[in-house]
């Protein structure tokens, strides 16, 4: 099945006519799959923990780090079956559950040009990663044991299924309407970005909010946090290229420049908004911008890169300064406004900005009959159908989760105390 996805996104003209191992799309692929890593545990618990308050920092970065350990952990046992094997009758929706454990798959077994297991691997990168960012909204008021049951159970019953329907191969939902999503706008932005206004909505507000202060604990760390996400978001995206390829030094020059732009805008509206350029803002920005290109980052040029930054950077502040202001929900560390906004605007984007290359493209109206309008309503169609089950979805996971713990809420004086303390026994130092 994946050589039959790969040869649809044109990946096949560029070294292999069936499966043979390359040894240097193998180094790549591993390399890629290591890059992901680093963006979680190191990247994103940093991007998260430094806009947190002291008292909460160490949990913040519990939180991500604990999605992760645990969100790959479901990706072995069940999800990576339910996104990539043959679901039968079920095919549109789900995968089967031939490859639980990764049954069926052996060391010696490819993926095209590289190992099976680094296929495997790598996309549980993605995983992880996506119910991690959910955490953002979260943060300084859920239970750790909540949170980790709900992790693993979200990766198997929300992750997995999304996964499938846009990257599944052969008769999955989107896959066939020729939905483009190179490296995960709507499997992993939108998708995790929801999730976490979803749970946002059902845990509530932190005492306090919108009559006192919350102060970051280090942009500092913010920063460094943004970096590393940018570092390792070459691997999430070039390597989406699935090959050491030309498709990979095109997402690679794009996932450089979008976010260039997109921190460039950020400030510039900062600067219009409040006479202030922030680090902060540089951050988000940054984040903002390579959200917004990751599932154009191998369809598009550099001038689709500079529209892709500057539209992802306008609509994730408007999301933080205006939307969030506006409704009221209380994102903590605004995963909705950076992560979904900018994820369904790359998203949409994409059906008006890819090269009409039929090399670069997915089979779909753009490549097929070079008709952006209808590849457009395959777009929004991907993110509408992507929408509705990861609200749904996610609210189901959420409740069962709470039932298991008692309740997903800390009590009032865990919250006051703060959850490192509290929770953990650990307390952060203030840089």
């Amino acid at each position: 099945m994946l050589f039959r996805i790969l040869s649809l996104i044109g990946l096949a003209n560029f070294a292999f006519a069936a499966d043979k191992l390359d040894t240097g799309d193998t180094a790549w692929m591993i390399i890629s799959a290591a890059l992901v890593l680093f963006m979680t545990p190191a990247g994103l618990a940093l991007f998260y923990a430094g806009m947190t308050r002291a008292k909460n920092a160490l949990n913040t970065t519990a939180m991500v780090v604990g999605a992760f350990v645990v969100g790959f952990t479901a990706w072995i046992l069940a999800g990576y079956s339910l996104a990539f094997s043959d679901g039968g009758s079920l095919q549109k929706f789900v995968g089967g559950l031939s490859n639980i454990l990764l049954n069926g798959i052996s060391w010696k077994d490819l993926s095209g040009t590289y190992p099976m297991y680094v296929f495997v691997a790598f996309q549980g990168m993605f995983a992880a990663i996506t119910v991690a960012i959910a955490s953002g909204s979260v943060i300084e008021r859920m239970k750790y044991s909540t949170w980790l049951i709900f992790a693993f159970i979200w990766v198997i019953v929300v992750y997995a299924p999304i996964a499938h329907m846009v990257w599944g191969g052969d008769g999955a939902l989107l896959f066939d309407a020729g939905a483009l999503d190179f490296a995960g706008g709507t499997v992993v932005h939108m998708n995790g970005g929801l999730a976490g206004l979803v749970l946002a909505i059902l845990l509530g507000k932190r005492k306090g909010y919108g009559k006192i202060a919350f102060k970051p604990m280090s942009v500092m760390l913010t920063s460094l946090g943004a970096a590393i996400l940018w570092f390792g978001w070459f691997g999430f995206n070039a390597g989406s290229a699935f090959g050491a390829n030309e498709i990979a030094g095109l997402a690679l020059l794009t996932t450089a420049f979008a976010p260039a732009v997109a921190a460039i805008t950020w400030i510039i509206l900062e600067y219009i908004v409040y006479k202030k350029m922030t680090l902060l803002g540089l951050a988000s920005g940054i984040v903002a911008g390579l959200v917004g290109i990751t599932p154009a980052a191998g369809f598009v040029d550099a001038f689709g890169a500079i529209i892709i930054g500057l539209g992802s950077s306008l609509i994730a502040f408007w999301g933080i300064v205006f939307l969030k202001k506006k409704l009221g929900y209380d994102d903590a560390l605004d995963a909705f406004g950076v992560h979904f906004l900018a994820g369904l605007y790359g998203a949409l984007a994409v059906a008006f900005l890819a090269v009409k290359d039929k090399d670069l493209l997915w089979d779909g109206p753009l490549k097929e009959h070079g008709d952006r309008m209808a590849q457009f309503l395959v777009q929004l169609e991907s993110v509408v159908i992507v929408g509705i089950y990861t609200a749904i979805g996610t609210a189901i996971v959420y409740f069962i989760a709470s039932l298991i713990t008692g309740g997903a809420r800390v009590d009032e004086d865990t919250e006051t105390e703060g959850l490192d303390e509290a929770v953990h026994g650990e307390r952060s130092i203030n840089l």
